[in-house]
């Protein structure tokens, strides 16, 4: 009689494990992710020409890291705020950027973008303006509130800086 009931009972299971839905497979969103990564791109663009450094340091995640040549690496968004306050008080300052490549983790957590930048600033020894062009990787981490934020940043140049055209 037991052995009758168990035999029921795994052959019940069993059937209704069957019948039962499988996991719902989360939608594929990286071409989404990618987009409002460029977008979020643009408007960092916009924030860096209004030299508001709270609305730059918006885009950088709390415990983000930004690596630019000849500064130790600025880690949390204080230090980076204060990092840059610096190169925001630059009357010549002109940085714009512009993304390449844009790539999303199949599970939609982490991302990066690849680009070019071109950055016009004073030369500290000549005191007169210069440009740099060079490249970027930002590495960007997806919020719990959905939006994306910069946790990894660095650049180099492709050359020294030439005087401003």
């Amino acid at each position: 009689m037991i052995r009758r009931f168990a035999r029921s009972a795994v052959l019940s299971f069993i059937v209704l494990a069957s019948c039962a839905p499988s996991p719902a497979v989360p939608p594929d969103t990286r071409d989404a992710d990618a987009k409002a990564i460029r977008d979020g791109e643009v408007a960092w663009n916009n924030d860096w020409a209004t030299k508001d450094i709270d609305r730059i340091a918006s885009h950088y995640a709390d415990d983000a890291s930004v690596e630019i040549p000849n500064i130790p690496i600025m880690t949390g968004k204080d230090a980076i705020r204060t990092g840059l306050k610096q190169l925001v008080a630059d009357s010549n300052l002109a940085l714009t950027f512009q993304a390449s490549q844009v790539e999303v983790a199949k599970a939609g957590d982490l991302a990066y973008s690849r680009g070019t930048y071109s950055m016009t600033m004073t030369d500290p020894s000549s005191k007169q303006a210069v440009t740099e062009k060079g490249k970027y990787v930002t590495v960007y981490r997806k919020q719990p509130d959905g939006s994306w934020k910069a946790v990894q940043d660095i650049n180099n140049a492709d050359s020294p800086a030439a005087p401003a055209k």
